[in-house]
């Protein structure tokens, strides 16, 4: 009689989910009036569905230039980017972008309209279907008492959280954010980092964001991808889901951020000085 596996087997011969999405050896190029540059060299990763993904370098790296090209906003002169296996080779209604500019709003909409607008267009939903669509992700990110009001009438932040309300509303199978906090105060900032991950607990999305902030890449990321100085290349991928709002200031999250450092720029870390040698200096 032939033995039959038993369930531990089963579910350890199971395949690991595919990638929601794979971004494959991607370089990205730009031209100037004086020569052609190379933004990214050869990236590659893969991000699976809720995980908050974290592209992370310092100014030039080519960041921004890579979450536009999964956007498809860009196309690589090297590599391939794929949703659910299908190769990206334009924008589309799957990928839904939040930029840092506040100004995304069209200002003659209200804030309900600029929400509903897009579930219209792209969603094909009745007025009605849109306005209650737009209404509850406006609630969401508590501004449903400010449904009609217009994007003017509103503080930077609060467009953001229009912005925001808009991009998930859509329902994307990846929400994009290209430093959307970096012109914010730092309170505000904070208190959108805190409503982002009350948002993805509630609704689990998947989110590709792009930073600058060490700080930020470890509370808002679950997995975070280094880029060296320009090109950018893969420096290193690293785990973060331990790390949240609460985190920071302590022991691990501060040598976390230090060694993000040293791996960004290269640099060694300072061993400690010896107490001997501390004497000795004195």
């Amino acid at each position: 009689m032939t033995a039959q596996p038993s369930p531990l087997r089963v579910v350890c011969a199971r395949a690991a989910p595919a990638p929601l999405l794979q971004v494959d050896g991607v370089s990205l190029e730009y031209r100037t009036p004086e020569r052609v540059v190379r933004a990214t060299h050869q990236v590659s990763f893969d991000v699976h569905a809720a995980d908050r993904f974290v592209l992370l370098g310092p100014s030039g790296c080519g960041k921004s230039t890579l979450l536009k090209a999964v956007a498809g906003f860009v196309a690589p002169c090297e590599g391939e980017i794929r949703i659910e296996g299908a190769p990206v080779s334009a924008p589309g209604p799957d990928r839904i972008v939040v930029f840092q500019e506040f100004d995304q709003l069209p200002p003659w909409k209200t804030v309900r309209q600029n929400v509903m607008f897009p579930l219209m267009q792209s969603r094909g939903m009745s007025r009605r279907e849109a306005s209650e669509c737009a209404l509850h992700f406006l609630d969401k990110v508590g501004l449903a008492n400010f449904a009609d009001a217009y994007p003017h009438t509103l503080s930077g932040g609060m467009k953001q959280r229009v912005a925001i309300a808009r991009a998930l509303a859509m329902r994307p199978k990846v929400l994009l954010m290209d430093e959307p906090f970096a012109a914010l105060d730092a309170l505000t900032r904070r208190r959108m980092q805190e409503e982002l991950l009350a948002l993805w607990h509630d609704a689990a999305f998947t989110l590709l964001f792009v930073t600058h902030s060490i700080e930020e890449a470890l509370v808002v990321g679950s997995r975070i991808l280094l880029l060296s100085p320009h090109p950018g290349r893969v420096r290193a991928e690293l785990n973060s889901h331990q790390f949240d709002l609460a985190s920071q200031g302590g022991a691990q999250f501060q040598a976390t951020a230090q060694r993000i450092h040293h791996l960004l720029f290269d640099e060694a870390p300072h061993p400690a000085p010896s107490p001997a040698r501390t004497a000795q200096a004195r």
